[in-house]
């Protein structure tokens, strides 16, 4: 397999080569790959840890730049909390891990999600009732409209549900590094959903200590075959939770899953309507697998081009379009192909 093949730098294990390749271990590398890449009008592709992406079997036809920066400072205070400044190419998990031997709480429920600093803000990664946006205090940027460096703070981040400026505007700003604000507490936040509740012994609403969230967290995830290193090649959950309207989540079967936002609109489960549209966990399509361990997540079972993922990922969809009338939208980041 060539060096250059994309397939080596994300967790799907698929890809085609890239043009050029450039890893930046540095913020100066970065905005100098950056900077040459535009200078050239070359196509640019900003890769993290490459667990949220679909890149095509032909590959990338321009620089790919592979963040690898690190470091971090941090000031905590005891009655204020963390003030930590994390460079975009440290591990995410290990960050969360880090804050938790610290004493600081607030990023519990996000623990096990793969990637990297710089891509947790781009998709506001979220899990069982939190979103990263909800303790990012700023972030710089690289802005390659402008040429320079752009501090945002957190409510000019426009986030949404897996979604924020840097996602709605993909070719404009690359993330630098990213402050959190977190709290000192050895008791996390009320926990709101069910399953993580059931897991951790406690009603709805309660709290528990930090360390057994995340432990909580991690064997849920594990189960659901949504960690590192389990050998199981996938991206995470392919689609996102579909966001419909009070009149549309009417239509939805008694037992459809319904969690009221705070506009008066209705989030759903994707991966319910997955199950009860036909899509089963071991469904196999060519090198292409829905996950036997959660029907959210397609994988490669060791020989999936792009195209065997994506007729997979346009089957689960159409089964649930036939069925509820819902098109379910990717979470997934493609390159070079469409769903």
């Amino acid at each position: 397999m060539s060096p250059k093949s994309l397939s080596n730098f994300t967790t799907l294990h698929v890809g085609g080569p890239a043009q050029k390749l450039i890893r930046a271990t540095t913020e100066t590398e970065l905005i100098a790959a950056i900077e040459e890449a535009d200078s050239k009008s070359q196509p640019l592709l900003i890769l993290g840890g490459g667990s949220n992406v679909l890149i095509g079997d032909d590959g990338f036809q321009g620089t790919v730049v592979l963040v690898e920066t690190k470091g971090n400072s941090f000031e905590i205070d005891a009655c204020s909390g963390g003030l930590l400044t994390v460079a975009a190419g440290e591990d995410w998990d290990q960050f969360v891990e880090f804050t938790i031997d610290k004493g600081l709480a607030n990023l519990e429920s996000l623990s096990g999600i793969p990637g990297t600093i710089g891509g947790a803000p781009i998709q506001n990664i979220g899990a069982y009732g939190h979103e990263v946006g909800e303790v990012i205090a700023r972030l710089r940027t690289y802005d390659r409209t402008e040429k320079k460096i752009v501090t945002f703070t957190a409510d000019q981040c426009d986030f949404t549900y897996r979604s924020s400026i840097f996602k709605k505007q993909p070719s404009r700003y690359v993330i630098l590094d990213v402050t959190f604000h977190l709290r000192n507490g050895e008791m996390s936040l009320p926990v709101e959903y069910a399953e993580l509740a059931k897991e951790l012994g406690v009603a709805i609403g309660d709290r528990a200590p930090i360390t057994a969230v995340r432990a909580a967290v991690l064997s849920l995830r594990g189960r659901k075959g949504m960690l590192l290193g389990q050998n199981i090649w996938s991206a995470g959950s392919f689609f996102t939770n579909p966001i419909l309207s009070a009149i549309d989540a009417a239509k939805l079967p008694a037992e459809a899953p319904r969690w009221p936002q705070t506009n008066g609109d209705v989030k759903t489960s994707a991966a319910w309507l997955m199950e009860h549209a036909g899509v089963s966990r071991g469904d196999q399509l060519h090198g292409a697998q829905i996950s036997p361990l959660h029907v959210l997540a397609l994988t490669n079972s060791g020989s999936a081009t792009a195209l065997d993922l994506l007729e997979l990922a346009r089957s689960a969809r159409a089964k649930v379009r036939d069925k509820f009338g819902i098109i379910l939208e990717p979470e997934v980041r493609l390159i070079g192909v469409e769903l």
